[in-house]
C-alpha cells in the first residue's frame, strides 16, 4: 500500500504478557491479550522490547509474591520506559503493595482487569503506580476466557470465584463469589477452540465442580457440572477434554460414570486432598473427611482402572504434628493415586490460619515437603510401570526439547521420541514399552497411520 507523501504508517504499539500461577490465569491472560489485539496492539514475547508489559499475578504461595519484583525488573531491562501493568489475584489482595514496586505504573483489581484497554489513554510513566481496585463484593459478574497455551492444548474457563471458606486460602478474597459461564457460552468457546485445530481442551476455574452457580446472576443452579460435561462431549471437533481440578465432595458418581464411557473426556482426575488427617482437614475447614476421598479414588479406579489421579496436598499447616503428617504420608502411600502436587504452607494475610497457634517451624515444613515429593516420584514411577505393555493414544506437543518431542497419553503418561516436526499436534496409537533414565516412557507405534 502506498501512502500520500509525508505520511507514514504508524508502527503498532507492542504489548507483552507474563502469567504467574494457575491454568485459570493463563486462560484470562489470553482473553486480555485478545482485547489488546482488537485495539491494534502487536503481541511480542516478554523478553522483547514492548511499550506495555502486563503481569498477571498469583497469591497462592509466597514465592509468587516475591517473583513479581523480579519480573518487573525483567520488563525494565527490555525497555526502561515501558508502561508496566499488574493484574490478577495479588493485584486485588494487595494493590498498594504492588503499586509501590519500582517501575509499576498501573494496578487493576478483579473487576477492572478485563477493561484494561480503557486505561491506556495515557502511557506516561508514573512515580507511583495508579490503583483501580474494587471491594471484592463487586466482583459478582462473569467474564468468559479461553487460552491457546500452545498448538495442542487450550484452557477453557467455565467458572470463577469460590464460596468455600478454607482457613488458609485467599482466593475468595481475590476472586469473589462463585459464579459460572452460561452453558451456551462455554459450548461456543469450545467450538471456537476446536476450529483452531487444537486437539485438547482443559476445563478450568477456581471451583469447577460448583459449575452452574451464578450462571444467571443468582445462586440457582440451572445447570450442573454433569450437564456441562455431557454437553461438551457432543461438541464436534474436540478430540480430548480434560477436567483440571475438582473438589472430592463435588465429584459425583454420575460424573465418573459418564467420563468412563465418554467420547472425548479422558481418564485423568486431579483431586485436592490437602491433608490425610481428619483433624487437620477440620482445622482447614475442608468440606469432606479422608473417608470420602478414599471412596472417590476407589470409584474412579473401579470404573477406569488405568485412570491417572493427581493429588494436591499441603504440609506444615498450623497444628500439624509429626503424627498428623505421618497420617497423611501413610494415607497417600497406601492410596492408588498417580502423583502429588505438594505445597508448603505459607501464612497469608487476612486468613484464619495465619492467626492460629502451634506454628510449624519452616525447617520442619521443608522436610515434610521433601518427603512427600519423594513419595510423589515413587507414585508416578509405579503408575508408569503399571501402564507398560498397554496401548494408548498420544498427543504430541509442539516443542523441540534437546532433539526430542514429548507427548501425553489420554491418562497422562508422558512419553518422548526423537524430534519430528510432522508429529506436532497429531494423535497416534502407541504401545508403552519402557521407562527411560529420565523417567519418561518410550513406545512403539501400534500402526503407522496418517496423523489425525
Amino acid at each position: 500500500m502506498e501512502f500520500p507523501e509525508g505520511e507514514e504508517m504508524e508502527e503498532p504499539k507492542k504489548v507483552a504478557f507474563y502469567t504467574l500461577g494457575c491454568k485459570l490465569n493463563f486462560s484470562e491472560t489470553s482473553t486480555i491479550a485478545r482485547s489488546f489485539k482488537d485495539e491494534g496492539f502487536l503481541r511480542v514475547d516478554f523478553s522483547e522490547a514492548a511499550d506495555i508489559y502486563v503481569i498477571n499475578t498469583c497469591s497462592v504461595t509466597d514465592n509468587a509474591d516475591k517473583r513479581f519484583k523480579t519480573i518487573v525488573k525483567q520488563a525494565q531491562k527490555a525497555n526502561e520506559n515501558a508502561f508496566v501493568i499488574a493484574v490478577g489475584c495479588y493485584a486485588q489482595l494487595k494493590p498498594e503493595e504492588l503499586a509501590a514496586v519500582d517501575g509499576v505504573d498501573l494496578v487493576l483489581g478483579a473487576t477492572e482487569k478485563f477493561k484494561i484497554t480503557n486505561y491506556l489513554n495515557d502511557l506516561t510513566k508514573n512515580d507511583m503506580g495508579e490503583v483501580h481496585s474494587c471491594e471484592i463484593e463487586e466482583a459478582d459478574f462473569y467474564v468468559g476466557s479461553y487460552s491457546f497455551g500452545d498448538r495442542t492444548r487450550a484452557f477453557l474457563k467455565v467458572q470463577d470465584g469460590c464460596d468455600y471458606k478454607c482457613t488458609y486460602c485467599t482466593i475468595p478474597l481475590a476472586r469473589g463469589i462463585s459464579r459460572s459461564d452460561t452453558l451456551e457460552n462455554v459450548l461456543e468457546n469450545g467450538r471456537k477452540i476446536s476450529e483452531k485445530g487444537i486437539k485438547e481442551i482443559v476445563l478450568t476455574g477456581v471451583n469447577i465442580g460448583d459449575y452452574g452457580k451464578g450462571e444467571f446472576g443468582n445462586k440457582k443452579h440451572e445447570h450442573t457440572f454433569l450437564d456441562l460435561v455431557k454437553a461438551l462431549d457432543t461438541v464436534e471437533g474436540i478430540e480430548r477434554l480434560r477436567i483440571s481440578s475438582i473438589e472430592p465432595n463435588l465429584l459425583k458418581n454420575e460424573t465418573i460414570d459418564f467420563v468412563a464411557q465418554s467420547n472425548a473426556f479422558v481418564p485423568h482426575f486431579h483431586i485436592p486432598l490437602q491433608s490425610g488427617s481428619n483433624a487437620v482437614l477440620k482445622a482447614m475447614r475442608r468440606r469432606y473427611l479422608r473417608e470420602l476421598y478414599v471412596d472417590r479414588v476407589h470409584k474412579i479406579k473401579e470404573t477406569m482402572p488405568d485412570a491417572c489421579i493427581g493429588v494436591d496436598v499441603i504440609v506444615g499447616f498450623p497444628g500439624e504434628t509429626d503424627e498428623h503428617f505421618l497420617e497423611t504420608y501413610n494415607f497417600l502411600n497406601e492410596l492408588d493415586v498417580s502423583y502429588l502436587h505438594v505445597f508448603t504452607y505459607s501464612e497469608r494475610d487476612n486468613t484464619l490460619a495465619s492467626e492460629m497457634e502451634e506454628v510449624v517451624p519452616l525447617k520442619v515444613r521443608k522436610k515434610r515437603s521433601k518427603m512427600l515429593r519423594g513419595l510423589s516420584a515413587k507414585k508416578r514411577r509405579a503408575f508408569y510401570e503399571s501402564q507398560l505393555g498397554k496401548q494408548k493414544t498420544v498427543l504430541f506437543e509442539g516443542e523441540n526439547k534437546e532433539g526430542y518431542i514429548h507427548g501425553f497419553t489420554e491418562n497422562y503418561v508422558k512419553v518422548k521420541t526423537p524430534w519430528d516436526p510432522a508429529l506436532v499436534n497429531t494423535l497416534h496409537e502407541i504401545e508403552l514399552q519402557k521407562i527411560g533414565e529420565d523417567g519418561l516412557v518410550r513406545f512403539t507405534y501400534v500402526e503407522e497411520k496418517l496423523p489425525v
